[in-house]
């Protein structure tokens, strides 16, 4: 049985990592501790997520002598299985919440995006950031663009229930499990280069700065101007559009000025990529284009610079293997 044990609980291998990640950020709050802006929320957002853990936990294994028995006899699971979906479900639910943690940590650091923005620049002769939504103004770029960015999370949902559903053929989910948990690694290693990486992107550097200063080719240094100031340039393409709406919402309620390099949509989409062949590579031509959309969406909408989405590219592969790595020391079988 692909569990862990942790005293009397069982702790599944995502809930493992995701306790890991949590132990380690506590620590480098205490460490932090001066420089940080909002330490009570940071700990409650913890509190949370232990309470929430434990919650379905005791549920899951609740359900499993109850409604979940007649869902296992009809489509021949056991129950067991059905609850650890719905633990790992939870974990990968919490992962909005664990993305701007990095920011309440970076935001008292100096901000870097001068030296993004001015690379792009050197190495492209232009922002490609602004270029190319310029470039493709149209309804149906715009809306193919924002579709690939808006299925993100779609994605990774849809490979995860896939190879829960090809596990279940087989009556064993350790797949499930290794693909679910890697995932989930790679999303905390990239979120710890966030933490010291300060990089907020176009979307915020251009908005901070202007416009008109970036074509000028300055690349001003803002310090900790982040620190209280999270305002967004406008959502270029066509506003008319319904992902390019969705997008905007999704943004309005969670995007913080942090997390630009390197992309983490390019990376662990890529990542699903190489999971889905190895895995499941059935669903690898459904993923693909939405792939291709998504990584010309991290610029096009002005997420990122192009070096970032060429850096997500490239780190997938390292990112995919140190997870591999971790995942095996932590976890038999991993």
């Amino acid at each position: 049985m692909f569990t862990v044990r942790c005293s009397k609980i069982q702790l599944l291998p995502i809930e493992k990592v995701a306790a890991i990640y949590c132990a380690l950020t506590c620590v480098l709050m205490v460490i932090m501790m001066p420089q940080l802006v909002n330490p009570v929320g940071m700990l409650l957002m913890r509190v949370e997520w232990l309470v929430l853990t434990l919650a379905v936990i005791t549920l899951s294994n609740y359900l499993k002598g109850l409604s979940f028995q007649r869902l296992a006899d009809k489509y021949k699971v056991n129950p067991f299985n059905l609850s650890a979906f719905l633990r790992v479900l939870a974990q990968m639910a919490w992962l909005p919440q664990w993305y701007p943690d990095t920011y309440e940590f970076n935001r008292s650091l100096p901000n870097m995006d001068h030296y993004f923005a001015a690379a792009d620049q050197l190495l492209f002769d232009c922002q490609p950031s602004l270029e190319f939504c310029q470039a493709l103004p149209g309804m149906l770029w715009s809306e193919a663009f924002n579709l690939g960015y808006f299925s993100y999370f779609p994605m990774i949902a849809a490979l995860t229930i896939f190879v829960f559903f090809l596990d279940r053929q087989k009556g064993n989910f350790d797949r499930f499990h290794r693909v679910s948990t890697l995932i989930m690694t790679a999303f905390f290693l990239y979120y710890i280069i966030y933490i010291f990486l300060p990089v907020a992107g176009p979307q915020f550097y251009f908005q901070a700065v202007g416009v008109d200063e970036i074509l000028q080719g300055h690349f001003p240094v803002l310090g900790t101007y982040f620190s209280d100031h999270t305002e967004m340039l406008p959502a270029p393409g066509n506003s008319n559009g319904l992902f390019n709406t969705l997008v905007h919402m999704s943004q309005s309620a969670g995007e913080r000025p942090t997390a630009a390099f390197p992309s983490s949509h390019i990376g662990i989409s890529t990542i699903l990529l190489m999971l889905s062949y190895r895995y499941a590579p059935r669903i690898l031509p459904y993923l693909l284009p939405l792939w291709a959309l998504l990584c010309c969406a991290t610029v096009y909408i002005q997420a990122h610079y192009l070096v970032d989405a060429i850096a997500g590219l490239i780190s997938a592969p390292l990112m995919l293997w140190v997870s591999r790595t971790v995942v095996q020391r932590i976890l038999p079988r991993g």
